[in-house]
């Protein structure tokens, strides 16, 4: 089982500034390439103080440049904000730069607020994301492309320059629901999911859409991945790991504002609104704890066949904290799961 370190970019502060921010992320992919990670993930959103990054690509080179194993996931980039003839020699570009390191990550948008305020409401993204994957796909694998739809209507176009390959860089779809993971499955998408808040249960019956999707394709699915979030901490003592809980749950206070709740946003941050689930009933879902609990609760990830889990470690520690839980975890628990 792999390991991804997400650079989530909650700026906690509006005075910490994105610069430092962003100089802290870079530090933590850096620490992260030596330290025996797969991957690095990148989440695109635009106008708030949580997953700050309106620019994942630019990145993902920046980060290309000075690493030398890591792969760079974008999880995700957010296609319905975007015109598909442009991502497309971007996306290129950057599987170029990065030396074919980057997968793409992909979703339709989760924040109702930042998706209006872009004139692409939420309730529309599916139909939209749904024709812009297609197009997408159309322009890294064919030339002279032409396309009549709701979205776009373009004569024949050549999206210059080619890529790498025969189709760009590996794609990976983000789904919660199993039947819906079983879907993208079966299309060939490599899968990125999270149990969010969900139980035990949920995380079990999303493997198993994929599992089922991948037997039904046979050997044309053999090489295709699962990939599951989680919010992740290794804690140095019991005061260490509560502290952690707490600035988690006001983390969650503000995205879930956004995520489900009224999405109040002041000068371009999160409001943190009153949760109805408690502390320790968030606690359930996170991975907070020491390196032994961390390997206890990992394992049945390991066990289930999940092949990286994807750690957020990045919810509001100072940036030594993270550095120090990301140097912790790559010396006490990936060599376990790497045997």
């Amino acid at each position: 089982m792999n390991f991804c370190q997400q650079l989530s970019a909650y700026l906690r502060v509006k005075e910490y500034t994105g610069r430092q921010l962003y100089q802290d992320m870079f530090e933590q992919a850096l620490l992260s390439d030596q330290g025996g990670y797969d991957s690095v993930g990148l989440t695109e959103h635009h106008l708030i103080n949580i997953l700050m990054m309106p620019a994942p690509l630019h990145f993902a080179v920046k980060i290309a440049e000075a690493t030398k194993n890591i792969k760079i996931i974008t999880s995700v980039a957010v296609l319905p904000l975007h015109d598909m003839r442009v991502f497309a020699g971007e996306l290129i570009a950057t599987q170029i730069f990065t030396d074919d390191r980057l997968i793409l990550g992909v979703g339709r948008g989760a924040f109702a607020y930042e998706m209006a305020r872009l004139d692409s409401p939420l309730e529309d993204s599916r139909e939209k994301f749904n024709e812009s994957l297609d197009v997408l796909k159309a322009l890294l694998t064919e030339e002279e492309v032409s396309w009549n739809g709701k979205y776009y209507n373009f004569d024949p176009l050549t999206i210059m320059p080619r890529p790498m390959n025969n189709s760009g860089p590996q794609i990976m779809m983000a789904a919660l629901d199993p039947e819906g993971i079983y879907a993208s499955t079966k299309k060939g998408f490599h899968i990125m999911t999270t149990p969010l808040s969900g139980d035990h249960q949920l995380m079990l019956d999303q493997v198993s859409g994929f599992n089922r999707a991948k037997r039904e394709l046979g050997d044309d699915g053999k090489d295709l991945t699962l990939s599951l979030s989680r919010v992740a901490y290794v804690a140095k003592n019991e005061s260490d790991r509560r502290e952690k809980l707490e600035i988690a749950y006001e983390y969650y206070s503000r995205f879930d504002n956004v995520f489900t709740g009224p999405g109040i946003v002041k000068n371009g941050m999160i409001e943190i609104l009153p949760r109805k689930q408690s502390i320790e009933e968030l606690e359930q879902s996170l991975l907070i704890c020491s390196t032994e609990e961390m390997i206890d609760k990992l394992s049945p990830y390991s066990e289930a066949g999940i092949d990286r889990v994807i750690l957020n470690m990045n919810f509001g520690a100072s940036h030594k904290d993270t550095m120090n839980s990301i140097q912790s975890f790559a010396e006490k628990v990936v060599p376990h799961f790497s045997k």
